[in-house]
């Protein structure tokens, strides 16, 4: 843990010591924060009607009221991070399993091509043997004829 600081703050018109193990920027911020929201309630009719302790306890309302909103979206938030995490794992998973899929379907159409290239030439064989077939087949009804 850090050291304690202390510093002098001006809250309301009023000056105060916090101490605490935060730095004295963030101290100096917390009194900021306060004097806006002081701020904000003197700008309501209301409040300028109300007696010291009256202003405390709306003062604290207000101020219980704008944490817990906040809370509400940071654990909004929080869930939301969450789900987005979970739904990425399984995109992840998903590519994962589809990338495995390519790599065997572009394996099969090797094997495909490879075999489309030996029926060809099993082809270009065949065709050689029965066109030379066919020319022997004529050499020999030429022969026929001639004998």
């Amino acid at each position: 843990m850090g050291r304690r600081n202390d510093t002098e703050v001006i809250i309301n018109n009023k000056r105060y010591r916090l101490s605490g193990f935060e730095n004295e920027e963030y101290l100096q911020r917390i009194a900021g924060f306060l004097n806006n929201k002081i701020s904000e309630m003197k700008q309501q009719e209301l409040f300028k009607s109300l007696d010291s302790d009256m202003k405390n306890i709306f003062l604290e309302i207000n101020l219980a009221d704008e944490y817990f909103k906040i809370k509400n979206k940071y654990e909004e938030s929080e869930a939301d991070s969450e789900s987005k995490s979970n739904e990425i794992y399984s995109l992840k998973h998903e590519i994962m399993s589809l990338q495995s899929k390519l790599e065997i379907a572009e394996k099969e159409i090797e094997r495909q091509k490879q075999l489309n290239v030996e029926e060809q030439k099993k082809n270009v064989k065949l065709e050689t043997e029965l066109s030379a077939e066919k020319k022997n087949r004529r050499i020999r009804v030429v022969a026929d004829d001639n004998e």
